[in-house]
Formats: C-alpha cells, sequence, structure tokens
C-alpha cells in the first residue's frame, strides 16, 4: 500500500509537504515518484527517486522549488514544495515502480511514462490560491 498525507489549501509562494508512506513493498530497490493530475489535464510525473542510487529527477516547472526525499525508518517519501504557484493546484499521487532492475537514468523515464508496476496511492489535493 502507499498511502499520501500533507495536502491542503495555501496562498501562492506558500509551501506544503507532502509524505507518501510505503508497506508491503521492500524500498532497497524499484523506484518511487510523485505525480499530479489537474482538473482537466493528463497526470504528470513531477519527481521520481531511484530507490537504490538515490538519483532524482525533476519537471522542468517544479525544479529548484519541489524536493523529493525518503527517510527508510518511515517507510516514507517526501514532497517539499516551496514557493507554490496556482498552477501547483492538483490532486498529487504518488507511485512505485517495484521492479529489481532498471535502465541507466530510469527515474527520468518513471517521471515520463509512470511506474512500470500500477502500485499507486488514493492521492492528496493540494489546492493554491492567488
Amino acid at each position: 500500500n502507499l498511502v499520501e498525507s500533507g495536502g491542503g489549501a495555501v496562498q501562492s509562494g506558500g509551501s506544503l509537504r507532502l509524505s507518501c508512506t510505503v508497506s508491503g513493498f521492500d524500498l532497497d530497490y524499484g523506484s518511487i515518484g510523485w505525480f499530479r493530475q489537474a482538473p482537466g489535464k493528463e497526470r504528470e510525473g513531477i519527481s521520481c527517486l531511484d530507490l537504490r542510487d538515490g538519483s532524482t529527477h525533476y519537471a522542468d516547472d517544479v525544479r529548484g522549488r519541489f524536493t523529493i526525499s525518503r527517510d527508510n525508518a518511515k517507510r516514507t517519501v517526501f514532497l517539499q514544495m516551496d514557493n507554490l504557484k496556482v498552477d501547483d493546484t492538483a490532486v498529487y499521487y504518488c507511485g512505485l515502480d517495484s521492479k529489481r532492475t532498471a535502465p541507466p537514468g530510469h527515474v527520468r523515464a518513471m517521471c515520463a511514462l509512470g511506474p512500470r508496476t500500477p502500485n499507486w496511492g488514493q492521492g492528496t489535493q493540494v489546492s493554491v490560491s492567488a
């Protein structure tokens, strides 16, 4: 299971930290990412993390504002979101690719295409007002 939390309503320029707590999966391999879907739009990958080597990928419009991190002891992956903009309003999901092997640079593909294994949380709403 993947359970997201931390969403809410903030004003533009504010911050939120999302959490994705994982159970039932080995977090020593695979990759995990944060995705979002705004009303009327496709789901997009915004930040992904390789659980083996720690490499990360960020979408252009969040790089420098969002930071993905993990706490192994808590089995939790975080997304720190700073300087939030109205366009960041969306439902945010975490997705886990639990395959043991991946090609080099897989986190970029993970964000572009989603996890190869369909492991998703239920989502958490983020609303940013002007």
